[in-house]
């Protein structure tokens, strides 16, 4: 499992993957604390504020390691998103299932996005060699 990054840079196309699946992360988490809210409003639960505002912080923390993902440290904020989503499920149990549904497409982010930089380069390689004269042609 050594393609599983906890820490540290990943490459151009998979910090992009990362960064739309939190971005699409943070709808859902949001929606998610509006059913929160509503819930506990409905039954009389005094802390429907409370669920709002701190799904709406996970939402724009979502948001934030999005931006973030270009760091070092965006992948490690990544996975603390990824851990909170689930932690959210105490309040709203729905958000295990998008909570699984997000781990799932940022683990295979992170696992397909190396090997699709991996082909690119191989194939940008292969085109400068033809276009100088090496190796066989591509057409």
């Amino acid at each position: 499992m050594r393609w599983l990054v906890l820490v540290g840079r990943t490459g151009t196309f998979t910090y992009r993957m990362l960064m739309t699946v939190l971005v699409g992360q943070s709808i859902a988490v949001f929606f998610g604390a509006l059913v929160a809210r509503g819930t506990a409003l409905a039954s009389g639960d005094a802390r429907a504020g409370t669920y709002l505002w701190l799904g709406v912080g996970l939402a724009v923390l979502c948001l934030v390691a999005a931006g973030l993902m270009r760091t070092p440290y965006g992948v490690t904020l990544g996975w603390v998103v990824q851990v909170a989503t689930f932690v959210s499920a105490t309040v709203v149990p729905a958000m295990l299932v998008v909570g699984l549904i997000f781990l799932a497409l940022w683990v295979t982010c992170l696992h397909q996005g190396p090997r699709a930089e991996a082909l690119a380069a191989q194939r940008r390689a292969e085109l400068d060699a033809a276009e100088r004269g090496e190796g066989p042609q591509l057409g």
